[in-house]
């Protein structure tokens, strides 16, 4: 009788032993397993079929913006997807009407598109670092042998596009929008901007405008669209001709 009570005790110290394990081996796991959703869920795009707080500023921005005019109820119908794909078009991204990290990126939705959002060190508001180097990269392309008032003027130009409705709503849309900047197409938009650039893009940024709210400038002895000579002229700053 002695004999099997200690073989029921051993055996239920066993069980207790296993079962322990299977319990913290469980509890270790679940974060692990937490964070991972927790990243799928921070990275996911937003596609027709997406419900959800996302999706409902999604909509908000583009009605707001004259994209969307349907409802703002958090789901992603076909309505939004038309609507986002136009402001992909717009804004001179792939327009298959997924909200990825770009879209996220254009439509001023950071946090989505894993990026910090923090203001650029010229203290100017709405904009971030990556804005203000992709605009000094733009003025040093463009207007590198201009005066100082001349390559800020580039920069209001493109400050300019962003606000109005005529272009894309962010810097990079107007920047990369097909066949707006010569120096996208010939590839200088990628050249190291120098200390002169930055500096304009920044005074550009908090508030300069040289060309009193001009949306076109060019260069009269390279230009060769018979359009652009039609544009209202506004100001001359070095070889630059700046216009409405």
């Amino acid at each position: 009788m002695n004999k099997i009570l200690r073989v029921s005790a051993l055996t239920l110290a066993l069980m207790a032993v296993l079962a322990a394990a299977v319990f913290f081996a469980a509890q270790a796991a679940r974060p692990q397993t937490e964070i991972a959703y927790g990243q799928d869920v921070e990275a996911a795009a937003l596609r027709q079929g997406s419900r959800g707080e996302d999706v409902r500023t999604v909509q908000q921005k583009l009605k707001r913006w004259g994209y969307y005019s349907g409802s703002v109820d958090g789901i992603y119908g076909p309505a939004t997807k038309k609507a986002v794909e136009y402001f992909q078009r717009k804004n001179g991204l792939t327009a298959d009407g997924i909200v990825g990290k770009k879209t996220y990126a254009a439509l001023g939705m950071m946090e989505q598109a894993g990026q910090s959002g923090g203001q650029n060190s010229g203290g100017s508001s709405g904009y971030t670092n990556s804005d203000t180097y992709l605009l000094a990269r733009c003025i040093y392309a463009e207007a590198r042998g201009e005066s100082y008032t001349g390559q800020v003027a580039v920069g209001a130009v493109v400050l300019n596009r962003v606000e109005s409705a005529q272009f894309p709503n962010t810097i990079a849309g107007v920047i990369y929008q097909k066949n707006a900047f010569t120096a996208v197409s010939d590839g200088q938009i990628n050249l190291t901007p120098d200390e002169t650039a930055l500096n304009a893009a920044k005074d550009a940024m908090n508030g300069w405008d040289p060309t009193n709210g001009c949306l076109y400038y060019y260069n009269p002895a390279k230009a060769t669209s018979s359009w652009i000579f039609s544009r209202e002229t506004v100001v001359t700053i070095g070889k630059h001709v700046f216009a409405i």
